[in-house]
């Protein structure tokens, strides 16, 4: 239906009067060279004029009036550049016009047939652009929306801009070889199962490359991971079979470029985009070394500058907490107390808000994980403005050689399992033992 309109439209307008005073202007001109020499300048100077007319003019006419609205759908369609794309067709059909008035002599009639058709194949795919463009943006609108939320609606959305695009090629090349698209589905009917054979990696590879550009979800520089090829590092090509990764040890892998469409694959872009880089790291601490903390052990933490103001707030609460439940104090397991555990935790936390490098925009957490028998994990879970690899160790090193290095302030060991050096000490232990067991 919108084909036999656009012909319509296009057939009135070559009809009209308004070419007149360009065809009078055309008639003048003594020598065929002169004319069409006149005739291609015309059409490049109306194609321009027109481009300029619909991009800045109409276009930023729409986005003008889109960002007075209070909706937002109108929005996502400047977003996706609906507008803008849609402008394109302007100096496509002036081109197709003007073709026909400019290159209208005898001799001129086959550059005029050629003209015409690459302005038909331009409208084409100017419109398969912007169809290309409002499903996307249909999509975003569709996802604003609860009921269509949880429905796979993105990817419906890619099906039928594949047969967008497909519809295009078919209608481009029927244009430009003047052939009926029955005619061309028939032979290319023919013929599909001879190329699916022939160029199966290369059909697989192109569809690959359009989706991987189409959704971004891998560019040159990423930092990919694909355990399953055992590749770890940075892209350096991506081509239309394979793709090349440069692996930290400096080896190259080459995956071919499907399987990124159906094998699965982690990308650290996102950490980089997002300015931090994450640090998960536990300590394992001695489950026998966890106990309250007497008053003399609070006196002693309350010189420990980070570990003030949690002190003075927490023991305030805990003192009203008891007194207002009459809590006996005769044994330290009745009512709340501190333990070094807790007041480690505190310490923690004040450490990292006091270190340059944390993020704290981003998660920060430092927490206990449920006791195991390697003991009891005290995991941090924070993010690092510093993304280099080398800097990025160097901090994570220095915060954990720093934790083991107060652990004995607080009356905590960390729990490893036996060597050689202990099992040395216990010998004699040991030996002693039997010893006196024998007398």
């Amino acid at each position: 239906m919108v084909l036999p309109s656009l012909a319509t439209l296009l057939t009135s307008a070559e009809q009209a009067d308004g070419w007149a005073p360009i065809k009078d202007l055309m008639a003048r001109l003594d020598t065929p060279l002169e004319r069409l020499v006149a005739g291609w300048v015309g059409v490049l100077v109306l194609a321009v004029l027109a481009n300029i007319v619909a991009r800045h003019v109409i276009v930023r006419g729409m986005h003008a009036v889109v960002s007075r609205t209070k909706t937002r759908w109108d929005d996502v369609l400047v977003e996706h550049r609906v507008f803008e794309r849609l402008s394109h067709l302007a100096p496509a059909l002036v081109v197709y016009l003007a073709a026909r008035v400019l290159l209208d002599a005898e001799d001129e009639r086959i550059y005029q047939d050629y003209l015409r058709r690459v302005a038909n194949v331009w409208m084409i795919l100017a419109g398969a652009r912007t169809a290309h463009a409002l499903l996307d943006a249909v999509v975003i609108i569709g996802l604003q929306r609860e009921s269509t939320r949880m429905k796979p609606v993105r990817s419906y959305a890619q099906v039928v801009q594949i047969l967008v695009w497909v519809s295009a090629g078919i209608l481009s090349v029927a244009v430009l070889m003047q052939k009926s698209p029955t005619t061309l589905l028939a032979g290319l009917g023919a013929m599909t199962a001879v190329l699916l054979l022939v160029f199966k990696d290369t059909i697989l590879g192109f569809i690959a490359s359009i989706q991987i550009e189409a959704n971004q979800m891998l560019q040159v520089g990423d930092w990919v991971e694909m355990p399953k090829y055992d590749a770890d590092g940075d892209v350096t090509e991506i081509g239309l079979h394979t793709v090349k990764i440069q692996n930290w040890d400096k080896t190259i892998t080459t995956i071919p470029t499907h399987t990124f469409m159906s094998d699965s694959f982690k990308n650290w872009r996102g950490m980089t985009e997002s300015g931090g880089r994450r640090i998960k790291r536990s300590l394992n601490l001695d489950m026998n070394s966890v106990r309250f903390l007497e008053e003399a052990d609070i006196d002693r933490l309350r010189r420990v500058q980070a570990l003030r103001p949690y002190l003075e707030s927490r023991t305030t609460e805990v003192a009203r907490w008891n007194e207002e439940n009459d809590v006996d104090g005769a044994s330290p397991i009745n009512g709340r107390r501190l333990t070094n555990l807790g007041t480690f935790r505190a310490y923690v936390e004040a450490y990292l808000h006091g270190l340059e490098p944390i993020r704290e925009d981003m998660t920060f957490l430092v927490r206990q994980l449920a006791p195991a028998s390697e003991g009891i994990p005290i995991e941090i879970y924070v993010f690092s403005g510093e993304q280099r690899w080398v800097q990025y160790e160097a901090i994570m090193g220095d915060i954990f050689d720093h934790l083991l290095a107060v652990l004995e302030q607080f009356d905590l060991r960390v729990f490893q399992q036996p060597g050689g050096a202990d099992l040395s000490e216990l010998a004699p232990l040991v030996s002693a033992q039997a010893d006196s067991n024998l007398r």
